[in-house]
């Protein structure tokens, strides 16, 4: 992996945890030579994500619409910026961009963005790794959902174990490079999806 995209929060959260968890994962990235890819804001985890990683001479690498720009809302001081036009164009070029994904707490942005790349990446239009960095349980409750799913017959057991979930992010992003790559050829049989 050379690059990782973080989706998160535009706010902060309560508390300090998720601030810390931004900080500490933006750290272990830069610190692996890795290029950080994000939604391109100051704002919320988002500013919190970059300045960590620009802090300590990390590449980051911002990707947003262009309304958030004439909002005022982009971080000032990314390696690159790319500006496009819709949320669609963000996700795929974000996409192309990155070798992994890793989502930190964050709202319906953040869980859209996530659930489109395990999406394409369980109909194999592309084969990344997908994870969520647990921060204070945020995400326990998502899991069990996504269990509940299982046993329901609406998820694949093969296809729900493509979500790795840590709550350290140095042994998240190891497991996000050794994990195996998905054999979607097999999925794609009607009905295998």
């Amino acid at each position: 992996m050379r690059s990782i995209c973080v989706f998160c929060g535009s706010n902060a959260g309560v508390g300090e945890a998720y601030a810390d968890a931004a900080r500490d994962l933006a750290r272990v990235v830069a610190a692996r030579g890795l290029r950080l890819v994000y939604g391109g804001g100051s704002i919320g985890l988002m500013g919190i994500l970059a300045e960590a990683a620009l802090g300590v001479g990390g590449q980051v690498i911002g990707v947003t619409p262009r309304k958030f720009v004439e909002r005022e809302v982009i971080h000032a001081g990314l390696s690159e910026l790319h500006v496009v036009e819709t949320l669609l164009e963000r996700k795929a070029l974000m996409a192309e961009l990155s070798d992994g994904f890793v989502a930190l707490p964050g709202g319906l942005g953040t869980l859209d963005e996530l659930f489109e790349m395990l999406t394409w990446t369980q109909l194999g239009i592309q084969r990344k790794p997908c994870a969520l960095l647990d921060v204070s349980g945020y995400y326990a409750r998502l899991e069990e959902f996504l269990d509940h799913a299982v046993t329901q017959r609406f998820i694949k057991p093969e296809h729900r174990s493509m979500l790795i979930t840590d709550t350290d992010p140095a042994a998240l992003l190891d497991r996000m490079a050794a994990a195996p790559l998905p054999d979607v050829s097999k999925w794609m049989a009607p009905g295998s999806y």
